[in-house]
């Protein structure tokens, strides 16, 4: 829209006109004597859209991939998503399921194999103990379960244990949660992509050798999938969850049925190997330490409550009801084919290929079962994914954690936190060599160390609000659960910290103990703290004065700093001269000859700015003109020395490993050095001084 009226007034008129930087009001005399005719238009901004009054609003095509890597990019993570359809990314329940509960729904692939591995050390007269310890890892379900309903139902924008318990119980208990669930979800990802390997291997055996190398690109297929966002990973992976269930679900009722009429047979049944060490309590303990790792993923749904459509918490508990059910079946029915077939795993086989291939022999059900654990282990990474990132823009909010992990990316996902969660799964399969059977017992131990820390918080604040009539009964059911998980983390701790030598199958090593946790929560909790002591210096350093002061404006030099007379020294001269007519050029000279040469040259280029030589016969660049402007400024007086850089810039990013790179050494110096701003003139190849027109078109 465009403006053109007569105003009386003159240079009230002119006063008159709109202060927006973006819009320019241009005044002409008018018909009659102290009229004027003012005139708005609005500055054209190309890839900005004007939203208001001094505010502009970039455009989707800034966001257009430059060159292949940018145009591969945005083909593997997709286009950009608009903050205002941030609620289309919200999930159903159908797909939230998807997103997390994989995690706790595939830990059926790992866990019972697991339990009977510690169990076999005592003979194979202790597999039958499989059955009572899966009914209480479903009891113990059920008790975290109930418990986490109240969670949702106390917070409804999201109640993982960081939050609870640093709610509730102040920050170091807060901290304790927050470095086992960051420990948790690392294994998460590294447990996950590990036993899918060994599905893989179990189904396809000449990929054995390459399981380290099959586990990390797995993972990053999986940060690639999250790096698209919350509602494209989850029509991602909801199809493979679902065709796991369905498998899973058939397999175990035929495999039920064949077991009660008395025709259920073991394919290549294994020689039960001789116990070593009699069935003691301390076995049956660690066995169900183990097993209980059939829970991790658990606290997802209270933690991503805000990521359901609504009404959010409803659909959340209901989530968590759903998961619970459908994990307590399948885990239970895996528990009774393996005792009532006496299924014990090899070092090329897991149990879920054994049962499978006794229930459908090698037809394409066996492959079915076996390509949808493969799929689902790995989706149960995005379980972390989906969790990780969340945690760690809390913990950045509350400036525990680096604010870079509290931005998202361009897809709506907290994008760094998916990176940085992806690279350090990975370098934990490296570590452990892929091995689900290392891996297992540090994620138990840091998985209740969390729940215990969030259900205590859960007791503290109904003790502290008294909200409702049954206040004591939800309490009485979070200190259940406390008690129950918390002993749960002990016993996992206590049967874990030492690695003994129990007689298990040859290749399948139970772990490397708790000691490892122990160890890195506290160094965790160190580093967080440190963390936040750096953020509240930083603040106090950048706070803003009580009251507006009126000071004397800064007193600035500015120093050129010559290599060299060329056309980037001469663009740098120019900038600096615009900025003030307080200009100094220095030049370090480390041969003698080329000085006569230069000042030659600075009479006829210089434009009057004074020259500096400092002879420096130790052939040093930096410190002697380091040195010089620390003097000059104390010298002087200065409060700011502007050193404006010439820089040539070539145009293919493998050229500047042919020039010297003493601009950014010393860029990188004074950047710790207070009184110190460095500029940088870039001179291109193609670079052509254009002078600054102003492009306005009228307004509308």
């Amino acid at each position: 829209m465009s403006q053109e009226q007569q105003q009386p007034g003159g240079d009230n008129a002119a006063r008159r006109a709109p202060t927006d930087r973006h819009v320019h009001a241009r005044v002409k005399p008018g018909l009659h004597p102290g009229d004027v005719t003012v005139r708005v238009v609005r500055r054209s901004f190309r890839g900005f859209e004007r939203i208001g009054r001094g505010r502009l609003e970039a455009m989707v095509e800034l966001e257009r991939p430059r060159g292949a890597f940018g145009a591969l990019r945005r083909w593997l993570v997709g286009d950009p998503i608009h903050n205002a359809l941030e609620h289309e990314e919200r999930l159903s329940k159908r797909k939230a399921l998807a997103v997390f509960s994989s995690d706790a729904l595939s830990s059926v692939a790992y866990a019972p194999q697991e339990t009977v591995i510690i169990l076999l050390a005592a003979g194979a007269a202790a597999l039958t103990w499989s059955l009572p310890i899966s009914v209480a890892v479903i009891c113990l379900l059920a008790i975290v379960v109930t418990s986490y309903r109240q969670t949702i139902q106390a917070y409804p924008k999201g109640g993982g244990s960081y939050i609870v318990a640093r709610g509730n119980l102040g920050d170091r208990v807060g901290l304790i949660a927050a470095s086992s669930l960051v420990i948790g979800y690392i294994l998460t990802v590294s447990v996950s992509v590990a036993s899918a390997v060994d599905q893989l291997t179990s189904a396809v055996p000449f990929l054995l050798p390459g399981r380290v190398a099959i586990g990390v690109a797995l993972i990053l297929l999986v940060t690639l999938a999250n790096l698209r966002g919350i509602k494209d990973s989850g029509s991602i992976f909801a199809i493979p969850t679902y065709v796991f269930l369905v498998s899973m679900y058939l397999m175990i009722g035929v495999g039920l049925h064949r077991l009660a009429t008395g025709t259920f047979e073991v394919s290549h049944p294994m020689e039960l190997p001789p116990g070593t060490q009699e069935m003691s309590l301390f076995l049956l303990l660690r066995a169900f330490a183990v097993g209980s790792a059939v829970m991790t993923g658990t606290e997802a749904i209270s933690d991503g409550i805000q990521a359901f459509k609504a009404p959010e918490q409803k659909n959340a508990a209901m989530t968590l009801v759903i998961m619970a059910v459908i994990l307590a079946v399948m885990f239970l029915g895996l528990s009774v084919l393996i005792v009532g077939g006496t299924i014990i795993p090899s070092h090329s086989e897991t149990l879920i290929s054994i049962i499978a291939r006794s229930v459908f022999a090698d037809s394409v059900l066996y492959y079915i079962v076996q390509a949808s654990a493969v799929l689902i282990l790995v989706l149960a990474a995005n379980t972390a994914y989906a969790d990780f990132p969340r945690l760690a823009s809390f913990m950045a909010r509350d400036d525990f954690a680096p604010h870079q992990l509290a931005l998202r990316g361009e897809r709506l996902a907290f994008s760094n936190g998916i990176v940085l969660l992806g690279l350090m799964s990975a370098l934990l399969i490296l570590a452990f060599g892929g091995s689900t059977g290392a891996l297992l017992p540090l994620y138990a131990v840091s998985v209740f160390i969390a729940f215990t820390c969030s259900q205590a918080g859960m007791v503290k604040r109904f003790l502290t609000l008294r909200e409702g009539n049954v206040w004591w009964l939800k309490a009485g059911i979070n200190g259940v659960g406390a008690t129950v998980t918390g002993f749960v983390a002990l016993m996992a701790a206590v049967t874990n910290f030492s690695n003994p030598d129990l007689p298990i199958i040859p290749g399948l090593p139970i772990g490397w103990g708790a000691w490892l946790i122990l160890v890195t929560i506290p160094f965790l909790i160190w580093v967080f703290m440190n963390v936040k002591a750096h953020y509240r210096v930083a603040a106090a350093h950048r706070a803003l004065p009580p009251v507006p002061s009126a000071t004397e404006e800064p007193r600035n030099a500015v120093v050129i700093p010559l290599a060299r007379l060329d056309r980037p020294a001469i663009e740098a001269l120019r900038y600096a001269r615009s900025l003030s007519d307080d200009v100094t050029a220095v030049h370090v000279a480390v041969e003698h000859e080329s000085v006569a040469e230069l000042e030659a040259q600075w009479n006829r280029w210089g434009a009057g700015v004074p020259l500096t030589i400092i002879e420096s016969p130790y052939r040093s660049l930096t410190r002697p003109l380091l040195q010089y402007l620390t003097e000059l400024r104390r010298a002087e007086g200065l409060d700011y020395v502007t050193v404006v850089l010439p820089e040539y810039v070539p145009n293919d990013w493998w050229e500047h490993l042919l020039h010297g790179q003493s601009a950014q050494f010393l860029k990188l110096q004074l950047l710790f050095q207070p009184g110190f701003v460095v500029t940088s003139v870039p001179c291109h190849e193609e670079f052509t001084a254009v002078p600054a027109a102003e492009a306005a078109r009228p307004e509308g």
